[in-house]
């Protein structure tokens, strides 16, 4: 028989310890593992992480300058094209939702009753957008989850659930104005052969053309909004040349704050089209599609910057873009008896009284500008409503199943607006009107939860916003919120009769008022204890 040797039994004495430490680093790497990663025992749908993307399909970022150890305000990287032209697109995606029909009508009225004199306004509303839209990237990069995903994580079931269902219908509010617009552009350009149903049903399709282009990677899809956002920019540009508006009204309008009790209503509808909260969740999605790791403070900073100049540029064009349309409208317009009557319905028929027709008639042009409107608008609300469902409820469907789902929930009550009020302009008016109440109510739900997050050291580490920065954002946030509650108010006035209806009215105003004081209170208890005083 074979006696171990010394060697084999001092073996034989450490394995025990051995095993017991491969063990433990076992458990640690399984630890390690993300939590939502798809369990192989699944059956039945084919499913998807409910990451914003795949590591697959994001765009790799090389040759970062900054690292962890760097003091960035005294080191600020070298400035680069190349690597800005990375960066370059969740900034113009997130930049169309200032530019969509429902915007473009607000700048339309306003140029035809306030003239000029409310571009100042138009000017700070959209710096105000910016520094909300860029809070949503911080959150984005910082942390490597977008906003709705952070809120199903940060607040209790009840509170999560409320928050979905008001993106929700923010979101469809958005897209019923959105699809409207479409259609409107597609009956100018066919003369009025087809009427508004059918354009609705055109407009629905480019659901499957986002996702055919989806397919082919994260830059064709950038690139097609590249060109809608040029060809907005060219049609407006245009009309703008072709109306010649008065340069010295222009740069008072901008430089001189005016403001009287008859432009009131148009001033709050400039600063209450500024903030969409589908537009907030988008941005926080958006930003991750490039390759940054989170727990690389250098990587994150230097991402941080470019995005920054990326979305002040797209921004700025969008601002462009809307100053066009108001100095259109304010020469052609302003003063005039059609003022009062102006929609977004009737607005071709009228610019071509004005302006007559020429190479290519005005009409067209509008056309033209309007489709790319509503087409890149539709597609990005598209987009958001694909993180909105998955990052809230957690849904692991694949994206095309929950680009069908969230289509549908918009293209349905479009088609029964579209068939039911037809051609009526008055109607359509009215419409839009409640659609913006809609989303003005949203509002709040998006601003207060996003200030919440980013100023968490928990949830952003060193990159959570200072004190003045959250004094600031918040200033805005109140502002937005108090200039939308005039609105709302303004509109139930006019607009709410009888008892019954007024009693229901009181009764959703006690319960919106109670859960905004909830999300304000748990802005400041990190646990999320303050849910039990309203349950």
């Amino acid at each position: 028989m074979n006696t171990p040797s010394p060697e084999q039994h001092a073996m034989a004495e450490e394995s025990p310890p051995l095993q017991a430490l491969e063990q433990e680093q076992g458990e640690e790497s399984r630890l390690l593992l993300p939590s939502s990663a798809p369990s192989t025992s699944s059956v039945g749908l084919e499913i998807e992480d409910d990451r914003a993307y795949e590591s697959s399909q994001k765009i790799a970022v090389r040759d970062f300058q900054l690292d962890d150890s760097t003091d960035y305000s005294a080191t600020p990287p070298v400035f680069s094209f190349r690597k800005l032209w990375l960066f370059t697109g969740p900034g113009f995606l997130m930049s169309i939702a200032f530019l969509d029909p429902g915007n473009l009508e607000g700048d339309l009225q306003s140029g035809a009753i306030a003239g000029y004199s409310l571009l100042w306004l138009l000017m700070w509303a959209t710096i105000m957008g910016l520094l909300i839209q860029l809070l949503s990237a911080r959150l984005g990069v910082a942390t490597g989850r977008h906003l709705a995903e952070l809120c199903r994580e940060e607040y209790p079931r009840p509170a999560r659930l409320v928050l979905w269902v008001m993106a929700e219908l923010a979101l469809i509010g958005a897209d019923v104005q959105e699809v409207i617009g479409s259609a409107i552009a597609i009956q100018i350009l066919s003369r009025g052969f087809l009427p508004l149903w059918v354009g609705v049903f055109i407009t629905a399709s480019d659901c499957f053309i986002f996702l055919l282009v989806e397919n082919y990677g994260v830059r064709k899809l950038e690139a097609v909004f590249a060109v809608l956002i040029s060809t907005m920019a060219l049609s407006f540009a245009w009309m703008f040349a072709d109306a010649k508006p008065n340069p010295k009204q222009l740069l008072l309008g901008l430089l001189v704050p005016k403001l009287s009790s008859r432009t009131v209503r148009q001033a709050v509808g400039v600063v209450g089209c500024v903030i969409m909260p589908h537009n907030v969740f988008l941005h926080s999605a958006l930003v991750q599609s490039r390759e940054i790791d989170p727990q690389k403070k250098g990587q994150v900073q230097e991402a941080l910057n470019y995005y920054t100049i990326e979305s002040s540029a797209a921004l700025f064009i969008s601002f462009l873009i809307n100053l066009f349309v108001t100095a259109v409208f304010a020469k052609g317009f302003h003063g005039s008896e059609q003022a009062s009557y102006i929609g977004l319905a009737n607005a071709g028929r009228y610019l071509e009284e004005k302006y007559g027709g020429g190479i290519l008639p005005i009409l067209y042009i509008w056309g033209i500008g309007l489709l790319a409107a509503g087409q890149s608008s539709t597609i990005t609300g598209t987009y958001a409503g694909q993180f909105i469902m998955g990052g809230f409820l957690n849904l692991r469907l694949r994206k095309s199943v929950r680009s069908l789902i969230t289509r549908s929930c918009a293209i349905i009550p479009t088609i029964v607006v579209a068939v039911v009020f037809k051609e009526s302009e008055s109607s359509l008016d009215v419409l839009n009107e409640w659609l913006n109440v809609l989303q003005s109510i949203q509002i709040p739900f998006a601003l207060i939860p996003l200030l919440t997050l980013v100023s968490k050291e928990e949830i952003m580490g060193s990159f959570k916003i200072g004190p003045f920065l959250r004094r600031v954002a918040w200033a805005v946030a109140v502002l937005v919120i108090v200039i939308n509650g005039y609105l709302l108010l303004n509109f139930f006035f006019s607009e709410v009769k009888g008892v019954l209806m007024g009693f229901g009215v009181c009764i959703g105003t006690a319960m919106y008022a109670a859960f905004l004081i909830y999300l304000v209170r748990h802005s400041n208890n990190n646990k999320g204890e303050s849910w039990k005083w309203l349950s």
